[in-house]
C-alpha cells in the first residue's frame, strides 16, 4: 500500500510522522512526504528513504504572507487566532495546493496521513477521493483556534469545487491527563504510544560534571526555533550551580565555554539528551513535551511562542511540573520541580501509562486493514 504522510515544513510537524512511517516500511508498505522540499535534507535521518514530495514553500515564506494579509509581523511569536488560522488554513494552503496536488496525483496515494495543524493533505485527500486520518502532535488544539482554522478551510474546499472528508482516524499520541480541557474522545480514536525522534547522534557522549556527585542533572534545552541566547543566560543566571548540574543544549551557533556547573552541548536528539535528567527546562513545544513524558522527566517550562503556552498549562494542570512566564522564575520553579516529590512521582506514572499505549506498527495495521477492505 501507498501511504502519504503530510505536513506543515517544520521539524516539530514532521517528526510526530516518523514512528508511522519507519513501521509502514517495517510491514512492507511505500511511503512518501509531503511537505515543503526545503526540509528533505533536514528530515532525512529521521525518514531513511522515505521520498520528498513537492508541497509548498517553507513556513518562513508563509509567515510572510500572513503578516501582509493580518498585519501581525510576527504570527509565531504572536499566536492571535486569527494569524494561526491564516497561517495554516489560508496563506499556506493557497501557496501550497497547487504544487501538492501535482506531486500527489504523480504518487497515486492509497491512504493520506496529516498531522493535526496540515490543512494541504486532507485537501489533498479529497481531491483524489481517498481516505485519510489525522495524527496529532500533542494536546487538542483549543476551540477558540480550531473554529477560525476551519471556517478559512472551508473557504478553499469551496473555491476550489471540493467538500470536506471527515478523517477515518485520528491517532492520539497524549496522555489523558495533558489533553486539552472539555477534549471529547473523535470517532476513529487511536491511541498511539509518541516515540522521541529516532535519529540520534553519533558519537555523543553526555557531559560530565567533575564534582556531580550527589547533584541534580537538569536539560536545558528552549528548541529550535525560538532558542535565543540572551534567554537561556538569563535562565542559567538563575540557578544555583552548586546545587544543579546543567546540561545546555544550543541546537545552532557556536557553543560558549563550560563553566562552573554547566557544560554547553550541540544539536542531540531529546532521547540522548534527557538521558540521566532529574528535570529539563523547556520551552515547552509537543514533541519536547511527549519525550519527556516518555523518559518520565518532569518539566519546567518557559513557553516562548506557537502552541507552547497550552502546553505549558496542560504541564502544571496534570502535575508534571511548573509553567513560569518570565525566565527570572526558572531558578524558584525548578527548585520546587527538583523539591517536590509529587512531580517526579506524576512523570514516573505518565510514562508508564505512555508505555502501555500501542505503537506506531499496531496503528499502521488498523488503517492499512480498513483500507483494504473498501477495496476487496
Amino acid at each position: 500500500m501507498r501511504i502519504l504522510l503530510s505536513g506543515v515544513p517544520a521539524f516539530g510537524h514532521l517528526l510526530p510522522l516518523a514512528p508511522l512511517a519507519r513501521a509502514a516500511a517495517e510491514a512492507g508498505h511505500e511511503t512518501a512526504l509531503l511537505t515543503s522540499s526545503g526540509m528533505a535534507e533536514g528530515v532525512a535521518p529521521n525518514f531513511p528513504g522515505v521520498p520528498v514530495l513537492a508541497g509548498g514553500p517553507m513556513a518562513e515564506e508563509v509567515f510572510a504572507e500572513v503578516g501582509r494579509r493580518t498585519g501581525n509581523p510576527d504570527a509565531a511569536g504572536n499566536p492571535t487566532p486569527e494569524a494561526v488560522a491564516e497561517f495554516f488554513a489560508g496563506a499556506r494552503v493557497d501557496l501550497s495546493t497547487e504544487q501538492a496536488l501535482a506531486s500527489a496525483r504523480g504518487w497515486r496515494p492509497d491512504l493520506v496521513l496529516a498531522e493535526a495543524t496540515d490543512f494541504v493533505g486532507p485537501l489533498v485527500a479529497a481531491a483524489l477521493g481517498v481516505p485519510w486520518s489525522v495524527v496529532a502532535m500533542g494536546p487538542a488544539v483549543p476551540p477558540e483556534f480550531t473554529a477560525p482554522m476551519l471556517a478559512l478551510a472551508a473557504e478553499r474546499y469551496s473555491a476550489r469545487g471540493l467538500a470536506p472528508t471527515p478523517p477515518r482516524h485520528h491517532l492520539d499520541p497524549v496522555p489523558a491527563a495533558l489533553q486539552t480541557p472539555g477534549w471529547e474522545r473523535p470517532e476513529g480514536h487511536l491511541p498511539v504510544r509518541p516515540e522521541p525522534p529516532h535519529r540520534t547522534v553519533p558519537g555523543w557522549v553526555p557531559p560530565v560534571f567533575e564534582d556531580g556527585a550527589g547533584k541534580a542533572r537538569v536539560l536545558l534545552s528552549l528548541g529550535t526555533v525560538f532558542s535565543r541566547p540572551e534567554v537561556l543566560e538569563e535562565v542559567l543566571r538563575g540557578i544555583d550551580p552548586d546545587a544543579v548540574d546543567v546540561v545546555a543544549n544550543l541546537p545552532t551557533g557556536a557553543l560558549p565555554a563550560d563553566r562552573p556547573g554547566v557544560r554547553f552541548v550541540p544539536f542531540a536528539s531529546m532521547r540522548q539528551l534527557l538521558e540521566g535528567a532529574d528535570a529539563a527546562v523547556v520551552a515547552g513545544g509537543s514533541g519536547t513535551v511527549l519525550s519527556a513524558v516518555s523518559a518520565g522527566v518532569p518539566l519546567v517550562v518557559l513557553p516562548q511562542g506557537a502552541d507552547q503556552f497550552s502546553n505549558a498549562q496542560r504541564v502544571a494542570d496534570a502535575g508534571l511540573g511548573v509553567a513560569v512566564q518570565s525566565a527570572d522564575r526558572v531558578g524558584g520553579a525548578l527548585a520546587a520541580v527538583l523539591g517536590g516529590p509529587s512531580y517526579a512521582a506524576t512523570a514516573r506514572r505518565l510514562a508508564e501509562e505512555v508505555a502501555a499505549m500501542p505503537d506506531a506498527g499496531a496503528a499502521i495495521d488498523v488503517l492499512v486493514a480498513e483500507v483494504a477492505a473498501t477495496h476487496r
